[in-house]
C-alpha cells in the first residue's frame, strides 16, 4: 500500500533570467569573496590592508603637491612601483576565488545549470580581474582629483593618469589569468598563496641579475629583454610602447616596438587556456 504527501513543491511561473543573469550572479559572488564581503570579518582584513597601503602613496603625492608645489608618485610608474603590495594581494585572494569550488567538490553542482566551463571561468577572471584593477585605479584617481584641487602649475596630466587607467586594466588581467591559474591547482588555500607568492619572487629576483649579468658584459639589448619577464615590467613596456612614457627601469629601458604587447596578449591567453583545462579537468572527475 502506498501513500501521497504534499511536502509543498511548486511550479516556478516566475522570469526565466538566463545564463547571463549566472554569470553574473557568479561574478559579482566572486568578486564579493575577494574583498570578504559576507564572509567572517577577518576575511576583510588583508584585502581592505592591502587597499589601505595602496592610498597611502597617494595621500603622500597630494601632500607634496599642497606643501611643496611638486607631483610625486608618477601615474605611469605607480604599478611598477607598488608591485609588491598587488603581487600580495593577487596571492592572498586568487585562492579564495577558485580554492573553495574545489575543495569541495561544488563545481559539477554549478555545471548542472546553464553555466559553462568558459562562463565559469569568464566569471573568476573578470572578479579578480575587477578588484586588481581596483586596487590601482582607486589611488590614480584619488591622485588625479588631488591634482585638480590643488591646481598645479601647468595643465593636469590626463593623458598619463588615462593611461595609467588603461594599463592598470591590462595589468589586472594578465595577473590574473596567471594568477587563477597557479591558484587552481591546489584544493588548498595555503598552497595556493604560497605557489603564487613564489612565482612573483622568483620573477622579481631573478630579473635583476639576469639584467645586471647581461648589462655587466656589454649585451645592452639582451638586458633589456630580461626586464620583459616580470609581468609589471611587462606591462609598463607596453605602455612605454602606447604612450610614450618614461620607462620605469633604470640603464636603457626595454626593446622598442610592439613585442611586449604581442607577448601580454599571448600570456594572458595561456594563462586563460590553462585555467579552463584546469577546470575541464576538475568537473570529469
Amino acid at each position: 500500500m502506498s501513500e501521497i504527501y504534499d511536502i509543498g513543491y511548486r511550479h516556478y511561473d516566475g522570469p526565466r533570467l538566463g545564463r547571463g543573469y549566472s554569470t553574473r550572479a557568479l561574478t559579482v559572488h566572486s568578486l564579493r569573496g575577494v574583498f570578504g564581503l559576507g564572509r567572517t570579518a577577518r576575511s576583510k582584513i588583508i584585502p581592505f590592508a592591502l587597499g589601505v597601503i595602496m592610498l597611502l602613496p597617494a595621500v603622500v603625492s597630494i601632500a607634496m603637491m599642497a606643501l611643496m608645489s611638486r607631483r610625486g608618485m608618477s601615474y605611469s610608474g605607480f604599478a611598477v612601483y607598488m608591485q609588491t603590495v598587488v603581487a600580495i594581494f593577487l596571492a592572498a585572494q586568487a585562492p579564495t576565488v577558485v580554492a573553495p569550488d574545489l575543495r569541495f567538490r561544488v563545481l559539477p553542482l554549478y555545471l548542472s545549470r546553464p553555466v559553462t566551463i568558459a562562463e565559469y571561468v569568464t566569471a573568476k577572471v573578470i572578479a579578480m580581474t575587477a578588484a586588481l584593477f581596483l586596487l590601482l585605479a582607486v589611488p590614480l584617481t584619488v591622485i588625479y582629483v588631488g591634482e585638480l584641487v590643488i591646481d598645479m602649475d601647468g595643465p593636469p596630466q590626463t593623458k598619463e593618469y588615462l593611461g595609467a587607467l588603461v594599463m592598470a586594466l591590462v595589468l589586472a588581467l594578465l595577473l590574473s589569468s596567471f594568477g587563477l591559474a597557479i591558484a587552481s591547482l591546489t584544493p588548498r588555500r595555503g598552497l595556493g598563496v604560497a605557489s603564487v607568492i613564489a612565482l612573483y619572487l622568483l620573477t622579481s629576483a631573478s630579473v635583476p641579475v639576469i639584467f645586471g649579468t647581461l648589462y655587466s658584459t656589454g649585451n645592452e639589448s639582451g638586458a633589456a629583454w630580461a626586464w620583459l619577464l616580470n609581468p609589471f615590467w611587462l606591462v609598463d613596456a607596453v605602455q612605454v610602447w602606447l604612450f610614450g612614457t618614461t620607462p620605469n627601469v633604470p640603464d636603457g629601458g626595454y626593446p622598442p616596438g610592439p613585442v611586449p604587447a604581442i607577448l601580454v596578449v599571448v600570456l594572458i591567453g595561456i594563462g586563460l587556456a590553462a585555467l579552463a583545462a584546469r577546470y575541464r579537468k576538475a568537473a570529469a572527475r
